[in-house]
């Protein structure tokens, strides 16, 4: 095990197969995560990957030498374990590696009701005691029960967005063999809406394509599937099923800040005056509508758990990121693609136009969105761009922020991959390009 390589901002994630994960720092991450929150049980849930099953049993086996019992969710979403954690007032704990290829692995944790676990709020601690190996073994060993979560689950997100308002719809979904397949028919069944549904059945090979839909390449067959039928919306889901992406009914996709926008302004028509967390890496126009909307939008770094933690301090009602995590207070303030699918299908049937149309009334700005970068020296390359700026708002929140007022770009360094991330917006996408060339530029003359 390599406990320096895989524990990250704010979750664990690695390589299964080159070993730096291991059931042996499973068992560890297992015990001491036991006796930080101190609880009488803890809820784990697995994603489908083939090294799932055995990282599981490592996982309890720490939990149980705790004393501590263990709640087995089985394979289930990402939020579901989120939703268990809030309704039962108990920790929970995901093995998953979200949207990596089928060779990694990880784990997400939370305290009771979905509170996040991240750097500043035990994953430290939790490291520490890893690197040491060390082990306590309570007197009593804990006890492992298996419930099924999901008709529970199901009940929740309609505890939230009345199925009524949803329909007639016709909807495209893309499970990409992640874990959105063990809910989705369950959900669509509630609702005024004909799903036809590519890549549902889970499988941890990810046979079909990765289970990213930030690429690209990984949405052709539901784009080819939206432009060729007739649809109201498409959705894709990544690996566990946290988070959701869009195409209109044309095929293009919505951005993160397009969606958040969206959800943000009906979310704020009925909670007037709250506040709205988004990342600094959403579209300016995110803010902008927010206070147009009448609420207060806060700015966060990205990460789930840093998103989480200022939620809970504002009590914001809604958060948003570029990346497809979209957070609900009426969801223990845990992001839910699934919850996030049903908000915007919502407002697609109350507005009546096409999401085609609909998507215009919050797009301002061009963005670049994501571009991923390899240099060799993450700290050199991020101060070669910063020396090269002149006459600009510069930031450190999270990596680089540029702000030339109108028009930014971020660049900071991935939190579960060895590479920098860049983005984008101006007026025009012409000037877009002109920025990513100009960024570029600066960091191959790093190399």
């Amino acid at each position: 095990m390599n406990p320096h390589a895989v524990f990250k901002a704010y979750d664990i994630r690695g390589r299964s197969d080159t070993r730096d994960l291991d059931s042996d720092l499973y068992e560890l991450v297992g015990n001491a995560f036991a006796r930080l929150v101190e609880t009488p049980a803890i809820a784990v849930g697995r994603d489908t990957r083939t090294s799932s099953p055995e990282f599981f049993e490592a996982l309890a086996r720490g939990i149980n030498a705790a004393g501590t019992d263990v709640v087995d969710l089985g394979e289930v979403p990402t939020d579901v374990v989120y939703f268990y954690s809030g309704a039962h007032d108990m920790p929970g704990a995901m093995i998953t590696a979200s949207h990596n290829p089928a060779e990694y692995n990880g784990l997400k944790l939370c305290r009771a009701s979905a509170a996040p676990v991240g750097e500043e709020t035990g994953l430290i601690e939790i490291k520490e005691s890893v690197v040491a190996r060390r082990r306590v073994a309570s007197v009593l060993f804990g006890s492992i029960s298996t419930t099924d979560p999901v008709p529970d689950y199901v009940d929740h997100l309609f505890s939230i967005v009345d199925p009524v308002s949803i329909g007639p719809l016709r909807v495209a979904v893309d499970g990409g063999n992640g874990m959105a397949g063990v809910a989705i028919a369950d959900v669509f069944e509630r609702v005024d809406a004909t799903i036809e549904g590519l890549y549902l059945e889970p499988d941890g090979t990810f046979p079909n394509h990765p289970a990213d839909p930030l690429v690209p390449e990984n949405l052709v067959d539901l784009v080819d599937l939206v432009e060729n039928g007739d649809f109201d919306i498409g959705v894709a889901f990544d690996g566990d099923a946290d988070r959701a992406f869009f195409l209109d009914d044309t095929g293009a996709s919505l951005s993160g800040s397009t969606v958040t926008s969206l959800i943000a302004r009906r979310l704020l028509a009925d909670n007037p005056g709250a506040t709205v967390v988004h990342n600094l890496i959403t579209s300016h126009a995110v803010p902008e509508i927010v206070r147009e909307s009448g609420g207060t939008p806060v700015k966060t770094r990205v990460g789930h758990s840093f998103i989480k933690q200022i939620m809970a301090e504002t009590d914001a009602v809604f958060g948003g990121e570029h990346s497809g995590h979209y957070y609900f207070r009426e969801n223990f303030r845990a992001d839910s693609g699934m919850l996030a699918m049903l908000v915007l299908l919502s407002i697609l049937s109350e507005d009546g136009r096409p999401l085609s149309e609909l998507r215009k009334d919050v797009e301002r700005y061009s963005g670049s969105g994501e571009i991923n970068f390899e240099v060799p020296d993450v700290g050199s390359a991020l101060l070669q761009v910063e020396n090269s700026v002149y006459n600009a708002a510069i930031d450190h929140i999270d990596g680089l922020t540029v702000d030339y007022g109108d028009e930014w770009f971020n660049l900071r360094p991935s939190n579960t991959e060895p590479l920098l991330r860049l983005n984008v917006e101006a007026a025009t996408p012409d000037r877009v390009d002109m920025i990513v060339e100009r960024v570029w530029k600066i960091l191959k003359e790093d190399e």
